[in-house]
């Protein structure tokens, strides 16, 4: 099996711009179909986010929300799989912290 992780961390490096430029363009081209979001909110269990449709559709709601960024703070990546820990600052000063 070859080692993917150069590809991963492109595809990771240019889904972290999309929320750094406010700009969902790219990510229809970036999420696969089997896509599943385990969303926190809405409060207490969250909500599952399943299919190409359904995340592109809530990734980019996120990331042209008005007064918002997301502050990476570290990106691991092994092979084809990577995990990314960021802190989503919103308008009103408040911040949530995720993996």
């Amino acid at each position: 099996m070859a080692n993917r992780s150069g590809e991963t961390a492109e595809i990771m490096r240019r889904y972290n711009d999309v929320f750094q430029r406010h700009d969902p363009s790219a990510l229809d081209e970036l999420v696969a179909q089997d896509c599943v979001i385990e969303n926190t909110t809405p409060a207490p269990d969250g909500a599952r986010r399943a299919g190409k449709a359904a995340c592109v559709e809530l990734w980019s709601a996120i990331a042209t929300a008005p007064g918002t960024r997301f502050d990476l703070e570290e990106t691991f990546v092994a092979g084809d799989r990577a995990t990314i820990r960021w802190r989503y600052l919103m308008a009103d000063g408040s911040s949530l912290r995720g993996v």
